[in-house]
């Protein structure tokens, strides 16, 4: 009997979904028992987000800050386990601040040591460099990481963000305005993704983890776009500067959020259509490079 553990936050549900449909494979196989542990903060965040709520997590989201968790339950702490599927969102370019809290904590840290696991992440679209920080976390925590699955939605990029930022105000996971698509990632991809619990299944029944990752990227587990890790680690290093300047405040802290919501506006409105162009024309001239890169990014 080989133990797995199934580890996730969720505020919509969606991730859980996806949790629940990877899992699927080792629930009907008499050979795995499975434990499910939702990262629980002791404050929780707020569901729907208002404005001041969303922007406020901005700086210690990027930074990584950690917060107090609900303890894990003692037959989880205490078990010896097979395999972890670890799945998290994205805030602000970084895995969110519980499951960045989870990754820092003793409990986190304990569980993990010395285990196999495979990252899972649900995202709007923009996940690279937070998979690159998480596995540093990862690292630090002494696990060792075999495979790594990126769910996205796979609207374009501006629509994505009006169709997103409407269900985490909101609450509602519906078409903005009635014509535009749904927010988050695709039922169809959820309900496909059983295809990674298989393929994960397969490799730990062979004991042949070390070969999982490849076979994840044959079925599309990972998609790249070199555009969007371009958007991605230019936001890092803008954010980067933001989010110091901001918790350096000792005063103003709320007007200089508001500052940066603006700037964010006109970022994704103005500048990344103008970067996307250029991206475009530059193409040829770094194909190579980018081809090095989604090697990278598709590995672990």
């Amino acid at each position: 009997m080989k133990n797995v553990l199934v580890v996730y936050y969720t505020q919509s549900g969606q991730l859980k979904d996806i949790a629940r449909n990877i899992s699927k494979p080792f629930l009907d196989n008499g050979g795995f028992h499975v434990d499910f542990h939702e990262i629980k903060p002791v404050t929780p965040f707020p569901f729907p987000w208002d404005s001041d709520s969303f922007f406020g997590v901005f700086p210690e989201s990027f930074v990584q800050e950690p917060i107090a968790l609900e303890s894990v339950p003692s037959e989880i702490l205490h078990k010896n386990y097979d395999l972890i599927l670890l799945h998290y969102q994205v805030w602000y370019l970084s895995p969110s601040i519980p499951v960045n809290s989870f990754l820092k904590s003793d409990e986190g840290k304990q569980i993990l040591k010395g285990k196999p696991v495979v990252t899972i992440s649900g995202s709007r679209n923009m996940w690279v460099m937070a998979q690159e920080k998480v596995k540093v976390l990862l690292k630090e925590a002494g696990a060792d990481l075999k495979g790594n699955i990126a769910l996205v939605d796979r609207v374009g990029n501006l629509i994505s963000v009006l169709t997103i930022v409407e269900w985490m105000m909101s609450g509602k996971k519906t078409k903005k305005w009635g014509i535009l698509p749904l927010p988050g990632v695709s039922d169809e991809d959820i309900a496909d993704s059983t295809k990674f619990g298989h393929i994960i299944k397969q490799h730990i029944q062979e004991d042949s983890l070390q070969n999982l990752q490849p076979e994840l990227v044959k079925n599309e587990a990972v998609r790249i776009s070199s555009y969007l890790v371009l958007v991605d680690r230019t936001g890092n290093k803008i954010f980067n500067k933001w989010s110091k300047f901001i918790k350096s405040r000792k005063s103003g802290r709320k007007t200089w959020l508001k500052v940066f919501y603006v700037y964010l506006f006109l970022a994704i409105w103005v500048i990344s259509p103008i970067v996307y162009i250029l991206h475009l024309l530059t193409y040829p001239l770094k194909i190579n490079k980018i081809k090095r890169e989604t090697l990278y990014y598709q590995g672990i």
